[in-house]
């Protein structure tokens, strides 16, 4: 267990192959939806690096997925709704998932999340293996993008009453934003204007409607947390926008901004995009920090550097025989101050050891695999907290060898290499 990490595509593009391993090693990378739409996005672009396909350059990218340990969060629409239904969403750092199946072994209980499609995705993507509907939605995607027009945009949602007249700074605009969500005059207006701008389907209107009603009206940061969130950073973007303080020149700033929806599922924020330096910070949590994308780099290259020196032997027993959990304490300074601030005593040799998991464990093996072979319940077959279970599957495609190094062991026989 890492860090859990929201990252966007400049980031994991910047790094080596070898600095992803350890960026997927030391952290629990949230990949978040924007970040596969992103790199999707490459098969349209009319300009990639000389010399290399778009093809190319989106398997580039896959290589550097972080296949061991990153978590596909489920996608704020969907978030958004389930909030406004009622069905609230944790806030303090853990990442949603969807497509989890809940099963029963005995009296324990546990939860079993499949391989997901966009994993399967960068697994073919790796091997230049593109599906014709990607394509298409590759290419409908950065064409929504060449036709958007935020200076329009920005000018509607002035009609709303909210502008960028007196605003001076992304702060101010965050004021603003921070202060239309808590105003109690004009209920209804917020509410309306969150159904349209979380663009949620007309079939749910009524229901949230009337579940709001019954709560007496509250404001939707009480009523809705985390549709609150990402209606605040909408509102925050059009006001910057109509402000001055974010170009309107830059169409890719709307897909940009959408990675602060996510910002409540991490414990930091890693990214080299310059929107993000300026904007992020503005809404994060006293737990959570944001890290300069070149600056983790660097730590990742050093730890790089670190267990380079190990004997070849000693590497091709897999990198979590000798890695560990945490980073080296006489390396890496950036990583220690992390979890020396997210896991207190990790310096403590006897924990260290202690959370160093074991390559082959035939007992754990052999339960986990009762859970997934385990009868899928029913909706109506569950009746337990499935916030609180004894076990999570989680199965995945992780690759042998990446970069210069071994994350399964060299001679490790596994089913399903």
């Amino acid at each position: 267990m890492g860090v859990i990490t929201l990252f966007d595509k400049s980031f994991l593009q910047s790094l080596t192959s070898n600095e992803a391993v350890w960026f997927d090693h030391y952290f629990m990378p949230n990949v978040c939806p924007l970040f596969y739409v992103e790199t999707l996005a490459d098969l349209e672009k009319g300009s990639i690096r000389e010399g290399r396909t778009p093809e190319q350059e989106v398997g580039i990218i896959a290589s550097k997925f972080p296949d061991l340990h990153g978590m596909p969060c489920a996608h704020h629409h969907d978030l958004c709704i389930q909030d406004l239904l009622g069905h609230h969403v944790p806030m303090t750092g853990q990442i949603p998932v969807a497509g989890g199946e809940f099963v029963k072994v005995g009296e324990k209980t546990g939860a079993v999340l499949p391989e997901t499609p966009e994993s399967a995705a960068f697994s073919r993507w790796l091997n230049s293996q593109f599906m014709e509907v990607e394509r298409n939605y590759a290419k409908a995607w950065r064409e929504s993008l060449s036709v958007l027009n935020l200076e329009e945009v920005a000018r509607s949602f002035q009609k709303l009453g909210i502008t960028g007249k007196s605003c001076k700074s992304l702060e101010e605009a965050k004021g603003i934003a921070d202060a239309f969500l808590h105003d109690r005059g004009n209920p209804f207006e917020i509410i309306k204007l969150a159904i349209v701008f979380l663009n949620i389907p007309p079939q749910y209107h009524s229901h949230i409607l009337q579940r709001w009603s019954i709560y007496n009206y509250p404001p939707l940061t009480q009523y809705a947390p985390y549709a609150a969130h990402v209606l605040a950073v909408e509102v925050f973007f059009q006001v910057a926008l109509a402000a001055g303080q974010i170009s309107t020149q830059r169409p890719s700033n709307r897909t940009d901004i959408g990675y602060l929806f996510y910002l409540p599922f991490c414990l930091s924020f890693v990214s080299s995009d310059r929107l993000h330096m300026k904007c992020a910070p503005l809404f994060l949590r006293k737990d959570q920090q944001f890290l300069p994308g070149l600056e983790l780099k660097k730590a990742l290259k050093e730890v790089n550097e670190y267990f380079s020196a190990l004997p070849d032997a000693t590497k091709e027993q897999g990198i979590m025989s000798f890695a560990g959990h945490s980073p080296p304490v006489d390396g890496a300074p950036l990583l220690q101050s992390l979890w020396d601030r997210h896991f207190p005593g990790w310096r403590d040799q006897e924990k260290r050891d202690l959370i160093r998991t074991p390559v082959k464990n035939e007992a754990l093996t052999t339960e986990l695999k009762k859970y997934d072979q385990a009868p899928r319940l029913s909706r109506d077959e569950i009746d337990f907290d499935p916030h609180d279970i004894d076990a999570l599957t989680i199965k995945r495609r992780v690759r042998r060898r990446k970069g210069d190094w071994w994350q399964i062991p060299k001679g490790l026989e596994i089913e399903d290499a």
